[in-house]
Formats: C-alpha cells, structure tokens, sequence
C-alpha cells in the first residue's frame, strides 16, 4: 500500500514537473527564437536552427542606423511614462473617493468605470479620432498618451480601489484627528502603503502602452511621432524574400527585453499587487 502511494505521488510530482517545463518552453521558445535570429544574416536567416551556429551584430547596427528607429525608441519611453504617471494619478484620486467616500450610486460608478475596458479598441476607433483630431493633437504624442490613459484607468482604478478598501480605517481617522486634508490622507498616509499595487498597475500600464500597435498606428502619421511597435511593422519590403527579417527580430529584441527587466525586478510587488484583497484576514 505505501509502495503504491509512494509511486502516486511520484507520478503527480513528475506530471507537475513536466507540465511546468512545457508552459516555461512554449513561453519562452519564441523569444528565444527572435534573438537567435536577430543574430543571422544572409541566407542563415532561412535556415532553421535552434542552436547559435553564427554571431553577427549586424541587424542590431542596421536597427540603429535607421534615422527614425531611435527617434521611435524615444517616443515610446515619452508616451508609456507619462501614461503611467497620468494614469496613476488619477486612478490614485478616484479610488480613495471610490473607497474612501460614502456617496450615493458608488458601487454602480465603479462597474461602469470596469465595462469601459470591455470595449475593442476597433468599436472606438473612429469616434476617438474624431476626438482627438477635435482636440487638435493628432499626430502628436498627447494624442497616444490620451488614448492609452483613458483604456489603462479601468484596471488601474479597479486594483488601487480594492487595495486601498482594505488599508485600516484607523490610520485614516487619526490622520483626520491630526488635521490632515484628503490629499495629504492620499500622498502621506496612503501611497506609501500601497507600494505594491502601484507598481503592479504601474507596470502593466506601461508594458499595455510600449505594445500598443493600433491607436500607434492611426493616431500618427509620420516618423518623428510614430512609436517602436508601428516603426518595426513598417519594415518590410515588397516580398517575403525582401523583408529584413533579421533587423526585424533585432529591434524586437530591443523593444522587449527592457519589459522583461522590469518585471524580474519587480516581479515580488506584482503579485503583492495583484492578489491584493483577494484575502480578508
């Protein structure tokens, strides 16, 4: 009997183990894949090979001797930045008045901010251009930072609300006692406890508004404002035979590997973040 659930609890061990390196390899192959490539050149590029069999940094020279790429690169830092300081500062308000603040019709408030981000961004495409070309900052950085904003609050506000309804009541109401104003309860007392989800929201804001291809792509016309998803896409050539598809993979790489960074760095506070109130002690 004990030999029998011995081999039991072997077999579930293994069968984890194995479904585990399957999700990290399926996870991980294509990227793997793209810096292999990113360092073929010639007709090495159509050979395939999951091992390095050549090192050129050719395609990565190529990449920044375009004169808009780096221009692109910058545009994307800009515009993911102040998203997420944008972002953050007005989901920080609205969730202490979410949280925080008794008023009639909160909780309907807060389900209509969430089934914004229920929307595609296909079905609001074109009234959001007609709003920011209104606004007169089409082809500009605001016009990507106002799109991004409005479609990163709902998750922003929705994680910095649940975060801050379980923070103690206590430390408010001796705040209030002390004299503190509402804004100095969110910027002293407040954020310095909510680290964790601020990082969490922060980050996710920032990697959904460096990826973002769509609103890139409509809401700019030209080099200098286009961001790194759109400029990648645009280079290609006029047969498969033409496409650069080693500089592609090469400016891929750049693009990605600082959010992989950011996300073994803070990869602790994300999960903080993310299963916040999802325990009630």
């Amino acid at each position: 009997m004990g030999a029998t659930f011995d081999l039991w609890k072997f077999t579930k061990t293994a069968l984890f183990y194995l479904a585990v390196i399957a999700i990290v390899v399926i996870a991980v192959f294509p990227f793997y894949y793209a810096i292999l490539t990113s360092f073929k050149t010639g007709t090495d590029l159509f050979r395939i090979n999951y091992w390095p069999e050549s090192f050129s940094l050719a395609n990565y020279t190529a990449v920044f001797s375009q004169g808009s790429f780096p221009r692109n690169l910058l545009n994307s830092v800009f515009v993911a930045s102040v998203t997420v300081i944008m972002a953050l500062f007005l989901a920080v308000t609205a969730a202490f008045a979410l949280s925080r603040v008794r008023f009639k019709g909160r909780g309907f408030l807060l389900m209509v901010i969430l089934a914004v981000s229920m929307f595609p961004q296909i079905a609001v495409l074109a009234g959001l251009f007609e709003v920011i070309r209104a606004l007169g900052i089409y082809n500009t950085p605001w016009a990507l930072i106002f799109s991004y904003t409005i479609f990163t609050l709902p998750f922003t506000v929705w994680v910095l609300t649940t975060f801050m309804r379980d923070l103690p009541i206590e430390i408010e109401e001796a705040a209030i006692v002390d004299g503190a104003t509402p804004w100095v309860i969110i910027t002293r007392v407040f954020m310095p406890l909510m680290w964790p989800a601020l990082v969490t929201t922060g980050l996710l804001a920032f990697i959904g508004a460096w990826n973002e291809f769509l609103f890139a792509l409509t809401f700019t016309s030209s080099n200098d404002t286009r961001t790194v998803p759109v400029a990648i896409a645009l280079l290609s050539g006029g047969s498969q035979y033409e496409i650069p598809w080693g500089i592609i993979m090469a400016a891929s790489v750049i693009v990605t590997v600082p959010l992989v960074f950011l996300v073994l760095i803070f990869q602790r506070k994300i999960v903080s973040g993310l299963t916040a109130g999802g325990v009630k002690g």
